[in-house]
């Protein structure tokens, strides 16, 4: 078996050399199809879009994609292909969570007076909720899809919220989900958070926004046009970060372990066994502070310093864990 891998893909070389010693690492953005003429799997991050142009004439017949979106993947030519595909939903739902946790605790509010707005409620949406209520803060979800009792119209949550975050896909119905029209309907100077994907937020009505003071402050993780992203925005947003807020080891840990569960069951062969997160380094005394974790200003200033090191910054970033053991005793 050939199996061709995107080259920034952490923690996955093992696993694969026990499966096939025929394992090829390139950069997601240029896998061409050349590199795929005799290759029996592609496993990708949202750098590799997987369509005919990719795919037809070679002998790939399974493709993975190391992430929960798959907006990179032409899904109806890969059915029509004969080529099974899967997603990896839900891999880092906990550490946008931690994301979020950490960014509220820099935002310099009183979270115990203030309300969140979560802007769809699936596997992310549902941590952050915990969160939210975690913090002490008052909690309003929509989620119009869902259809649920509980929840609200976007239109309550403009109206009501201290901060609003948003964790949809993109597709349709949510591109431009906060535009023009959305922030004409805020009514408390909120913060408005994107780390879901960059054609959710309206970035030039985002830019008005803070401009004319309806929103009180961004925070921006994903971007449109990435990796060219919009630098106007980014010396505006209190927190600029380059697509990471799903970048922990233990979230990517999950993901190489569907992929290379979903490759073995697809070609009938022995799963070699889990993958585990990396350690924290030896000499790390956690005190119970999330932010010794991750603090989301780091990445934000070496963004804002370097912009166009976007892509360097999200390939080579250094993976954070997301949860450690208290040693007490220490302050």
């Amino acid at each position: 078996m050939k199996i061709i891998v995107d080259d920034k893909i952490p923690f996955i070389r093992e696993k694969l050399a026990m499966i096939t010693d025929d394992v090829v690492y390139i950069r997601g953005s240029e896998i061409c199809q050349n590199d795929l003429k005799d290759a029996d799997a592609l496993i990708v991050r949202t750098r590799t879009r997987c369509d005919s142009r990719l795919l037809e004439g070679t002998n790939v017949q399974f493709v993975a994609t190391a992430t929960i979106g798959f907006d990179h993947i032409d899904v109806d030519y890969l059915q029509s292909a004969g080529i099974s595909w899967m997603s990896c939903p839900g891999c880092n739902a906990a550490s946008v969570a931690q994301y979020i946790n950490s960014t509220l605790l820099v935002l310099g509010i009183d979270l115990e007076s203030s309300v969140l707005g979560i802007v769809g409620c699936g596997h992310v949406g549902s941590l952050v909720k915990a969160v939210g209520e975690q913090l002490g803060m008052s909690v309003m979800v929509s989620d119009p899809p869902l259809g649920r009792p509980d929840f609200v119209s976007l239109e309550e949550i403009a109206s009501k919220a201290d901060v609003i975050t948003f964790h949809v896909p993109l597709d349709g119905t949510t591109h431009y989900m906060a535009g023009k029209r959305f922030f004409s309907m805020l009514r408390k100077k909120p913060w408005i958070i994107n780390s879901s994907r960059g054609g959710v937020v309206d970035e030039r009505e985002l830019i008005d926004a803070l401009d004319i003071g309806v929103v009180r402050g961004a925070v921006v993780d994903t971007w449109e046009n990435e990796p060219s992203i919009n630098t106007i925005l980014l010396n505006k947003v209190y927190i600029g970060t380059p697509h990471i807020a799903g970048y922990s080891a233990d979230g990517k840990v999950n993901a190489d372990n569907m992929v290379i569960e979903g490759l073995c069951r697809h070609f009938g062969i022995p799963n070699p066994g889990k993958i585990m997160p990396p350690p924290l380094p030896s000499d790390f005394v956690y005190t119970g502070n999330p932010l010794q974790l991750y603090n989301p200003l780091d990445d934000s200033i070496k963004l804002k310093r370097n912009p166009d090191d976007f892509e360097r910054l999200r390939g080579d970033y250094p993976l954070r864990r997301e949860k450690a053991e208290i040693v007490h005793g220490n302050t």
